[in-house]
């Protein structure tokens, strides 16, 4: 994400987070008329996304320039994909879809092997957290403040790395194979380091090429800081609630084959198989 939007692609955007918002209640209200069960909090997770989405790309921000881009940064690369995540819209989509080629075609491009190597833990993060550091350790930024093409393809990257990013360590829709919870902990844990030293680091030195005022540029460290934390937090919180629903579910198949908890049917069971081993 530029210091600035680049001019023109306000109503692009604008146009698109609207499409994809109204997509989405459309698909949802067609499973509710049809009986199937769809929470309301995922609308508005995703709505709240695409709304966090267009502020981060045209709405106002406070504070000095760069200040303001580090606003911009946390919006549409970090918290606006985490709520579009959590909605779960490829769920959705599978669910909404009649059975045919758009479905089948969805299913076979989310199966496919390069997506599920894209959406290995350790391979988005270094995409997304490998892109900050080479915009901001790199003359990066300041060539594209001063060339429109190249901004444009750093806000496009900024948005698609943090959805890859987040959809990798999240992995609540169905994909191919889904990877493991420790490697995705693991993964979050060293991509929030990693952005928190990046942060630390422009506290102290700005980006190569650039000229912003200490306290601007400072704050702005700040910001990204405290904001990447906070993110983490939540997709950490994402975690927790996978772990202890994993957790309750083998906990009750353990019991299911042990016999507990069967109630009277079970003791019965039990003693049935108590007495015939005295008996042997």
């Amino acid at each position: 994400m530029t210091v600035h939007p680049v001019p023109g692609t306000v109503p692009a955007v604008v146009a698109v987070c609207v499409a994809a918002c109204a997509a989405y209640l459309s698909a949802a209200a067609r499973l509710r008329r049809r009986g199937d069960d769809w929470p309301w909090r995922r609308d508005c997770a995703f709505v709240a996304g695409g709304a966090v989405l267009v502020w981060g790309w045209c709405g106002w921000v406070p504070g000095g320039p760069f200040t303001a881009h580090s606003v911009r940064h946390l919006l549409v690369a970090m918290a606006g994909p985490v709520l579009l995540v959590v909605a779960r819209p490829l769920t959705l989509a599978l669910r909404a879809l009649p059975p045919g080629g758009p479905r089948r075609g969805v299913l076979r491009a989310a199966h496919s092997a390069p997506v599920r190597w894209l959406l290995c833990p350790p391979v988005a993060s270094v995409v997304d957290i490998g892109g900050l550091w080479l915009l901001y350790r790199t003359e990066l930024l300041s060539h594209a403040h001063h060339h429109p093409a190249l901004s444009g393809a750093v806000d496009l990257h900024m948005p698609a790395a943090g959805l890859l990013f987040s959809f990798a360590v999240c992995q609540m829709d169905p994909v191919r194979r889904g990877w493991g919870l420790p490697l995705r902990a693991a993964t979050l844990l060293a991509a929030g380091a990693a952005h928190a030293v990046l942060a630390k680091s422009l506290y102290a030195t700005g980006p190569p090429g650039t000229r912003f005022e200490a306290h601007d540029l400072r704050l702005g460290a700040q910001v990204m800081y405290y904001g990447g934390d906070a993110v983490d937090v939540a997709l950490a919180l994402v975690l927790a609630v996978q772990w202890y629903a994993a957790t309750g579910r083998r906990h009750a198949r353990t019991t299911a084959r042990s016999g507990y908890g069967a109630g009277p049917a079970g003791s019965g069971g039990r003693r049935l198989r108590e007495t015939t081993r005295s008996r042997r």
